[in-house]
């Protein structure tokens, strides 16, 4: 079992309202994800953790957002995984 705090924490830039969930890749350290839910009611921010979950391979538990909630620009913990592993899961 994983220490909490201890896993990787990556910068995203989401654009909601997308027509399908996709990883744009990483740009200046940051990760732009498109995610198709809209930004309201935290909707963008339960799918953009589903779509995150299911493409590193860990629990929705494992998946969260630090700072950001109401933001284009997060801050996501990812409790389990380092910064290595994410970036090599995540690459396009």
């Amino acid at each position: 079992m994983s220490i909490p705090g201890s896993g990787a924490k990556i910068s995203l830039l989401v654009y909601p309202n997308a027509a399908r969930n996709e990883v744009l890749g990483f740009t200046d350290g940051i990760l732009r994800v498109k995610v198709t839910a809209p930004p309201a009611k935290g909707k963008a921010n339960k799918e953009l953790i589903a779509f995150l979950s299911q493409l590193l391979d860990v629990g929705k538990s494992s998946v969260n957002i630090i700072k950001g909630h109401t933001s284009r620009n997060k801050l996501i913990a990812i409790d389990g995984l380092s910064q290595e592993e994410v970036r090599k899961r995540l690459s396009c």
